[in-house]
């Protein structure tokens, strides 16, 4: 009897054990339909990475002039599709980058604005990074390489020697030299200021239209490439634009604000002559670099080639200067 009962009880154990089983067997079933439900409505990262670009964000009229412009809720959009932005940074902390190019066959007088470039260049934020070089024929003249010293970068300055013998066929060969030496530095805000005429004729003065400029394209798209804003003071040369010809101007001056438009800065021009004075672009320089922003996103386009770029502000009034776009 007591035997009868013992198999009774080992038997009723081992159906509590077989159901017991049954039952954590089917949960981990259910449990991971769930998750791949949850996972299936989410993006894949394989090919997403972050972008980062320079943006200034300006209002119209007084707000011109405030040093803080307030953003509102930014938008991105890459491709036409709305992009997760993961950071905005301020000046605050992100001190700026700045490689300051000038063309060594400028007009005489722009030698009157060297000291107010050093002042604007001692007046940047402390811990910014500042290279000083000069456009002429064949070469990228570097007189500081990129130094937090703001001191020594604007002592580095020199007046332009003002002859044809250093124009260079085309500034935007250079200015693409000099955007490589950004490499070495790390991501952030980066501008670079470039005097010149804007004028490229290294494949004839019949090809220096902005939209023909070979050099050009392809300075703009290093600039996009390393996320530098491209800030541009039209200044005639001795051995071109001094001559007043409309059709070079025109074409010089449309490349410069190409540039600028489409790398996220701005180009300055005072007519068609040389400026009377940086003075009142510099100023303006300063207030867009106070207001620059460095603006991190996750981008969803994998693919190579060129990634258009729109960024907006839902504040009304407020414009947003951005590069038009990046090439991967």
């Amino acid at each position: 009897m007591n035997q009868a009962r013992s198999l009774i009880a080992v038997a009723a154990i081992l159906s509590l054990l077989a159901l017991s089983i049954t039952i954590l067997g089917q949960q981990p079933a259910s449990s991971q339909t769930t998750v791949e439900s949850s996972n299936a409505n989410k993006p894949r990262r394989g090919g997403v990475r972050p972008v980062t670009i320079p943006i200034t964000v300006r209002g119209h009229g007084s707000a011109q002039e405030q040093e803080v412009q307030p953003i509102g809720n930014l938008m991105v959009r890459e491709d036409g599709d709305e992009q997760q932005i993961l950071s905005v940074r301020s000046m605050s902390t992100t001190p700026i980058s700045v490689a300051v190019l000038i063309q060594d066959d400028v007009v005489p007088s722009i030698s009157n604005e060297i000291k107010a470039t050093a002042d604007f260049i001692r007046g940047l934020p402390r811990g910014s990074r500042v290279m000083v070089a000069y456009i002429r024929a064949g070469s990228l003249l570097t007189s500081e390489r990129f130094t937090t010293d703001l001191e020594h970068a604007a002592s580095s300055l020199r007046i332009p020697i003002g002859s044809a013998s250093a124009a260079p066929a085309s500034p935007y060969t250079e200015i693409r030299d000099a955007l490589k030496r950004f490499e070495s530095l790390p991501g952030g805000r980066r501008a670079m200021l470039v005097v010149s005429d804007g004028l490229d004729v290294s494949h004839g003065v019949e090809s220096s239209t902005p939209s023909l400029s070979m050099e050009l394209d392809r300075a703009i798209k290093e600039a996009q490439r390393r996320s530098v804003a491209i800030y541009s003071f039209f200044a005639p040369t001795v051995s071109y634009t001094e001559r007043g010809s409309q059709f070079l101007i025109s074409n010089a001056q449309g490349s410069l604000q190409r540039l600028s438009d489409e790398t996220g800065g701005r180009a300055y021009f005072q007519g068609t002559h040389a400026p009377v004075s940086f003075d009142p672009f510099l100023r303006e320089l300063g207030r867009s670099l106070t207001q620059q922003l460095a603006l991190t996103y996750l981008s969803t386009h994998p693919k190579k080639g060129f990634h258009r770029i729109d960024v907006k502000s839902d504040l009304p009034g407020v414009e947003v200067d951005h590069p038009a776009g990046y090439t991967k």
